[in-house]
């Protein structure tokens, strides 16, 4: 949409933003029907820590993409409904979940995402996404083998956004494209 308008191509730019409407009106109309969902019948019902936990941070993510799109108080709700979701899913995750399930990391990650993303705090994600690296490191010996593989890979995600993310700070206002932050996309 920039490049064209920088081109002078009305034509174009109008095209671009019509379609861009659609398509962010269909992304809004899926996020609150699963919102809904989530709200209505899963959080609810949800009897141990690991699906109370799994849910949250559904509810979380799925307000965490309406962020991404949306603008002024919709952007800033959208932004507040993630952090409220997030931060009550890390209590039950930290108080049920150990640090090395996936879970748990999971959450981590995309909350670490959240902050670098979406809220502009690059020092909050770096210490929550090294902090659930560290914690989960700590304990890696108590693995057990069905859940090592998916650990490890969502460790590796916390690790790889972390240099990312440090490398950033320390470049500190160049001109580079950000390469995007990786998610958890469960």
């Amino acid at each position: 949409e920039q490049k064209e308008e920088s081109r002078g191509n009305e034509d174009h730019v109008a095209s671009i933003k019509e379609y861009r409407s659609k398509i962010e009106s269909e992304l809004t109309s899926i996020c609150n029907g699963i919102l809904k969902l989530l709200d209505s019948k899963l959080i609810g019902s949800a009897a141990t820590g690991d699906s109370k936990v799994f849910y949250l941070k559904m509810k979380g993510d799925y307000h965490r993409y309406l962020a991404e799109f949306k603008t002024g108080a919709e952007r800033k709700e959208a932004a507040e409904n993630t952090l409220s979701a997030y931060k009550a899913a890390q209590d039950i995750a930290n108080a049920e979940l150990a640090p090395t399930h996936p879970i748990r990391l999971g959450l981590a990650l995309n909350f670490s995402v959240f902050y670098y993303e979406i809220l502009n705090s690059p020092d909050r994600a770096c210490n929550l996404a090294k902090q659930a690296f560290d914690e989960a490191i700590a304990e890696l010996d108590t693995l057990g083998e069905e859940s090592y593989k998916d650990s490890t890979l969502i460790m590796q995600l916390l690790r790889d956004n972390l240099t990312l993310w440090t490398s950033d700070m320390q470049d500190d206002g160049t001109d580079e494209i950000k390469e995007p932050s990786k998610a958890d996309n469960e």
